[in-house]
């Protein structure tokens, strides 16, 4: 299956699913994207940089460092933060790590009044599918 069809897929099982990506950090690509609008590239383009940022960004990675030497553990390039949930005026986006692939980030925007447990939990439950038709 291809990364877009996996990412259709999965937002057609996410409530009010607008739009979903998977993001390579390491490259600051986009590797995938789907929406039920047409955005500009420029747009587009800035998903990736900005999650970027929320995962890997200077000031997160001292966070990850200080929890990684509170926890004594000595890792070079510990993940401590996994998911982040940004909520606008009018949706909702989820930005989820994958375990596998802890440079690659699924990205799915929600409008806001879906129901944000089950949007967690269908977001979650469609990462590995995503993940393994890259």
């Amino acid at each position: 299956m291809s990364l877009d069809k996996a990412i259709s897929d999965a937002m057609s099982t996410i409530p009010e699913c607008v739009a979903g990506g998977y993001v390579d950090m390491t490259s600051g690509m986009l590797l995938g994207v789907k929406t039920l609008n047409s955005h500009p590239q420029e747009i587009l383009d800035m998903v990736a940089a900005t999650t970027a940022d929320l995962f890997e960004g200077q000031n997160i990675r001292h966070i990850e460092q200080a929890f990684a030497k509170a926890r004594g553990i000595e890792n070079d390039h510990p993940r401590y933060f996994q998911e982040v949930m940004v909520f606008s005026e009018n949706l909702l986006h989820i930005f989820m790590r994958a375990k596998k692939r802890p440079d690659h980030v699924l990205v799915f925007v929600c409008r806001r009044n879906a129901n944000v447990g089950m949007v967690l939990t269908k977001s979650r439950m469609a990462l590995d599918a995503v993940v393994a038709a890259l």
